[in-house]
């Protein structure tokens, strides 16, 4: 199975300075020029049979315009929601900082933060929509997954069997492309954010 993990476009927390999380920001404008792009790209480079994406706005509305471009259904899926952040949602860096420092040491993976949830707890969301895609789909399929940064960093962590607890994250820039695969015998990457469809533009 071909499985393509897209990052949304720019949305107006980057913008803002904020934490984002669950916040429910939309696209910037910017954002959404970003998306044409990517749908460009699918178009004329890639041929999927379905789009999995995150409910939250910024990643939902990715996905419909790249199901516009590739012709193809969206099914939303809630596990593919950002970290739940909790009380950080929505809040500047530095007002967080002084509201809602981390404990001395750091946060334990088993903690959730208040109103929100843990590592783990993010982990264990993200690895129950990774098997269950493998479950409902052939070798012979190929699959977008429309999320966020930190929803990315978890899939292809367990892609690479990378523990929860590592020192590991893996970057997503505005409309990056994972393309990885799938099969019986083997687990294959072709590319990691790769966002040469901006190239060109104003991004």
């Amino acid at each position: 199975m071909d499985i393509f993990l897209i990052r949304h476009g720019e949305s107006e927390a980057d913008l803002l300075h904020v934490h984002e999380g669950r916040a429910d920001f939309s696209l910037t404008e910017k954002g959404r020029k970003q998306v044409h792009f990517l749908g460009k790209f699918f178009s004329e480079k890639h041929q999927v049979d379905q789009i999995y994406a995150s409910p939250l706005k910024r990643a939902h509305e990715t996905a419909t315009t790249l199901s516009e471009y590739t012709k193809v259904p969206v099914t939303l899926k809630e596990d593919l929601m950002e970290w739940n952040n909790g009380v950080l949602a929505g809040v500047g860096y530095e007002e967080a900082k002084a509201r809602f420092p981390e404990p001395p040491g750091g946060r334990k993976p088993y903690q959730p933060i208040e109103k929100g949830e843990s590592d783990l707890q993010f982990r264990n969301r993200v690895e129950h929509f990774f098997y269950e895609l493998i479950d409902q789909h052939t070798e012979q399929d190929s699959v977008a997954v429309v999320a966020h940064g930190g929803t990315i960093s978890q899939f292809l962590k367990i892609f690479y069997q990378i523990p929860p607890v590592s020192p590991y994250a893996i970057y997503t820039g505005d409309t990056g492309v994972h393309h990885i695969r799938i099969t019986g015998t083997a687990k294959i990457t072709f590319y990691l954010n790769r966002q040469d469809h901006l190239i060109g533009s104003e991004f």
